[in-house]
């Protein structure tokens, strides 16, 4: 194998074979698929359908100095992101490219805590064992460079305590967490999980669109028996499920596809399909619904001394709904330093609905930032926070006098909050978080479990069918969700094993 194939069973969808057929079909190959598909494919017969390229030899994606240059590829059909701005007008990102999310994201690695475990209803010994079978290939604790110890202390300095030293455990305080850039700034990514595949049971497809699932409709409600699919010349496909009635297509599609993909199938809200002339398979209307996106904002710091280039190494996890998080590098030649604030949760959400009858356009998302008050809330105190980080002690070498903040003054002449100017502070607060919303590309919702699944992921209503991904997700996991998607994908594989091996 080249390069750019790095596995025996990865293959451009134009050479597909004629016709197989499978005892699973996931579509999507990314943060949950990959790691799903390598779990199944050690019993059973596996077809999994990404519709973008290889991340491997791509240097955009693999080297740590190269962050932003993916996510800013979105020109064509085949890129590995692929760009959109929600009705909010915030502009997004959603993966496409073999390993999802993984490949472009800024990489920080941290697990769920037991209590999301708890609230969520999995099975806590199997979570733990699914952790670190993922971690021997994508987790590793990185080093410290001078920028990321100086924030570090910065937290510590201004309360957000305890110092729970290096750690891929969600803990309030101040952590270094995990990374999926190792010490040489490779990249390593939910693709690398594939390695664990059997590779004579599995087959991995690049560039195949799902465009279609197939159902058979004459029992008493619709069963999945395979999909649909186009190559990049544009041929259409069909790959089947085998007669096994325990086979199953999965959808891993992420929170924007997973949504859409159902929706364009005749499974949704039956007005808005109906709308969109779709034929109406299954009346849910929770899919599109739960759309939420972890607000993001940033404050940028010029530095006199120079910084390391490195993305999210440490995270301060407060109390008061925020998490804190920082990353430096040279920027249009100068150092600089981002901190940036990310409200946990959000309590706010929206909704997605379809443009077109095409699985390649984008569909239409709102997420409704800070439409809660206490979204809002967390961020201003995350702001306020970042301000005291970079007036602290612990970063003085990072900061010049005149480098302006949130509430407005200076470094030298800082507006602070004491009880006069409180109130007037989280105004220009509050309005600073409106104006400057980003994403930090945590959308999550669309398939929920209890509106579109149920706590085992079979869509509701349909048989043969799962949905396996973050569009499953009633709130966003720890810090940063990849690593809980990773997680997930291992976790039921094991689970859909054990469940086939009792029958």
């Amino acid at each position: 194998a080249d390069e750019t194939y790095p596995y025996s069973f990865l293959r451009d969808a134009a050479d597909s074979p004629v016709y197989e057929q499978y005892d699973y079909i996931i579509v999507g190959g990314g943060t949950a698929g990959c790691p799903l598909a390598a779990t199944l494919s050690r019993y059973f017969r596996v077809l999994v359908l990404e519709r973008g390229p290889s991340p491997y030899g791509n240097a955009n994606i693999t080297r740590i100095e190269n962050f932003g240059r993916s996510l800013n590829d979105t020109e064509g059909q085949f890129t590995p992101a692929q760009a959109f701005t929600s009705t909010d007008g915030v502009r997004n990102t959603r993966p496409r490219v073999l390993g999802g999310g993984s490949c472009l994201n800024a990489g920080f690695y941290t697990r769920a805590s037991p209590d999301y475990v708890r609230r969520v209803g999995w099975d806590a010994r199997l979570v733990n064992q699914s952790y670190p079978w993922v971690e021997r290939v994508v987790a590793f604790v990185p080093q410290l460079g001078a920028f990321q110890s100086a924030f570090r202390a910065g937290l510590l300095e201004t309360g957000v305590t305890p110092d729970n030293g290096a750690t891929f455990d969600h803990i309030y305080g101040t952590k270094t967490g995990g990374s999926i850039f190792d010490h040489q700034g490779n990249r390593h990514t939910a693709a690398d999980l594939l390695r664990y595949a059997s590779a004579r049971n599995i087959l991995v497809l690049l560039r195949a669109s799902v465009q279609r699932i197939l159902f058979d409709t004459s029992g008493y409600q619709p069963r999945a028996i395979g999909v649909q699919y186009r190559d990049a010349n544009s041929r259409m496909h069909i790959a089947r499920l085998n007669s096994n009635r325990q086979s199953q297509v999965i959808l891993s599609a992420g929170a924007m596809g997973s949504p859409q993909l159902l929706m364009l199938n005749g499974i949704g809200p039956r007005a808005h399909l109906e709308s969109m002339g779709i034929r109406v398979l299954v009346n849910l209307p929770g899919v599109g619904q739960g759309m939420a996106d972890n607000p993001m904002n940033t404050v940028y710091l010029l530095s006199p001394a120079p910084v390391e280039t490195n993305l999210i190494q440490v995270v301060g996890i407060t109390h008061y709904g925020s998490f804190i998080e920082a990353g430096s590098g040279e920027l249009d030649g100068l150092s600089a330093g981002v901190l940036l604030e990310k409200v946990i949760g959000p309590r706010s959400s929206g909704q997605m609905t379809l443009t077109s009858l095409d699985a390649a356009d984008n569909p239409q998302v709102t997420f409704n930032y800070f439409q809660d008050p206490e979204d809002l809330q967390s961020c201003v105190e995350g702001i306020n926070q970042i301000e005291e980080i970079i007036l602290s002690s612990s970063m003085r070498r990072f900061r010049y006098d005149a480098q302006a903040l949130p509430s407005g003054g200076t470094v030298a002449s800082p507006v602070r909050a004491d009880s006069t100017l409180r109130s007037s502070v989280n105004v220009t607060l509050a309005s600073f978080c409106r104006s400057t919303v980003q994403t930090i590309w945590h959308y999550h919702g669309g398939c929920q479990v209890g509106r579109v699944v149920d706590s085992d992921y079979h869509v509701l209503g349909v048989d043969a069918l799962r949905v396996i991904d973050g569009s499953t997700f009633n709130f966003s996991p720890g810090t940063n969700p990849q690593a809980t998607v990773m997680m997930l994908g291992r976790y039921m594989g094991l689970r859909i094993i054990a469940e086939r091996m009792r029958r």
